[in-house]
């Protein structure tokens, strides 16, 4: 074999051999983000209509709150069952919307908004909202929109404002729901009161979900990086540009 020949062999294998390292890079510091950092979260459900919709892809902050085995993949790796608690934890506030791991199913990721905390009185009467005996303002606003089988729906959409002075927006699909009154709720110590702002189709710690430990909360929504309606299958590119709700890309979750 000829010099040159053994030359372009040599190149092409310190071609691939850079390629490898370079995948091998990238996909260790996208870990990294991902555990530490920023993690991709796209909304399966209605519970959070109108604040977030089926189809938005959010960025979740993951250092909002510290960090506890549910902040990283696999439910701990690499501590596992023997990392405990939080580590270089800050609390939340009230109104922030969090990503936690369900309690009564550590595999499976919920989305609310933090409506109650440690040592809080929460109450629902007759869809209004209290908290610690004080009743919530509620503010009707203009009516939500939303399309089925291609029809305008009508839903009554409001505008909370709690204590701290952040404000928001749920929705009021029945005026007489199933949750539109509550015993009171007494949050522990140590956990979290989680609502849907889609009040009467969210399934929160009114109900299955129940009081959220701090060592669940995986991280703060922070930010909308796309948005799909759904029209479109991921190989039906040419919809593609039809489906993107362009509005929500790249907005700030409030």
């Amino acid at each position: 074999m000829s010099d040159t020949k053994m030359a372009v062999k040599q190149q092409q294998g310190e071609s691939w051999g850079e390629l490898a390292k370079t995948v091998v890079y990238a996909g260790l510091i996208a870990i990294v983000i991902r555990t530490f950092f920023f993690q991709p979260f796209n909304i399966p459900s209605a519970s959070m209509e109108a604040t977030l919709l089926v189809g938005d892809y959010l960025f979740v902050e993951k250092f909002s709150y510290g960090y506890s085995r549910y902040t990283f993949p696999f439910g701990g790796w690499p501590f596992g069952d023997k990392m405990q608690g939080r580590y270089f934890a800050h609390e939340p506030t009230r109104g922030d919307v969090i990503v936690f791991k369900y309690p009564q199913d550590n595999s499976t990721d919920f989305i609310k908004r933090l409506i109650g905390m440690p040592g809080d009185t929460i109450q629902m009467k007759q869809g209004v909202l209290f908290i610690n005996g004080k009743e919530i303002p509620k503010k009707r606003i203009a009516d939500y929109v939303e399309k089925i089988d291609g029809e305008d729906h009508h839903v009554p959409q409001y505008e909370e404002t709690l204590p701290e002075g952040k404000t928001y927006k749920v929705l009021d699909r029945d005026t007489e729901g199933a949750l539109d009154n509550t015993e009171e709720f007494h949050v522990p110590a140590g956990h979290y009161f989680m609502m849907g702002d889609n009040r009467d189709n969210s399934d929160d710690s009114r109900a299955a979900v129940g009081y959220v430990p701090a060592e669940n909360l995986e991280g703060k929504a922070e930010i909308r990086f796309f948005s799909t309606d759904g029209s479109a299958r991921v190989w039906e590119i040419w919809k593609w540009p039809f489906a993107v709700r362009y509005s929500r890309i790249l907005t700030m979750v409030k």
